[in-house]
Order: C-alpha cells, then sequence, then structure tokens
C-alpha cells in the first residue's frame, strides 16, 4: 500500500467515532465500521464503482439515508448498492451488542 492509499483507507476505529453524529450506541457504531472495513476489504465497492471506500465517503452516504441510527442508515445504503449492483446484503448488520 502506498502512503497516498494508506491516507485514503478507511479505518474502523475512525469511522467508528464520526458515526456518533448520527447517534446509536457504542456497539453499534464499532459494528458498522466493521462491516465498513469489510466491505472496503473485499474490494466489491472499488471494483463496482470505481471509487475507494473512505470514511469521509460513508458519512456522505449515510447522510443522505433516511433519519435512523448508524445501522439503520448504513443497511439503507448496502440495500441502494444491491439494487444498483447487487451482493451487498452480505455487509448488512444484522446484529451487534446490547441490540434490544
Amino acid at each position: 500500500m502506498t502512503d497516498d492509499a494508506a491516507a485514503d483507507a478507511l479505518d474502523p476505529a475512525t469511522l467508528a467515532d464520526a458515526l456518533a453524529r448520527f447517534g446509536g450506541t457504542e456497539p453499534e457504531r464499532r459494528t458498522v465500521a466493521r462491516q465498513a472495513a469489510d466491505l472496503a476489504d473485499a474490494g466489491r465497492y472499488r471494483r463496482d464503482t470505481g471509487r475507494e471506500l473512505t470514511v469521509d465517503l460513508v458519512l456522505d452516504e449515510l447522510a443522505d439515508a433516511p433519519d435512523g441510527s448508524p445501522a439503520d442508515r448504513w443497511n439503507w445504503w448496502m440495500g441502494v448498492l444491491s439494487l444498483a449492483y447487487a451482493g451487498y446484503e452480505g455487509f448488512a448488520v444484522r446484529r451487534y451488542p446490547d441490540a434490544e
């Protein structure tokens, strides 16, 4: 990984902290961040869109979602990607610690 790629890489801890703007619990935000990191590691988003998955990109996409917690917004985005490209359902957040 080049220095530029490292600077753009999706850092789960940074994303989890930034997701606080959408509310939710810390375990929920960490779970969403892990799913985002898994998506970035899989390379699928980059292959489908030609864009690198970054913290800023995730925040921008989740800001477009209807109201909801980080997991609600993330799942909405995964649904949109599934409609556009198919196969993103596996990255949805189904459960996280301390979920009611």
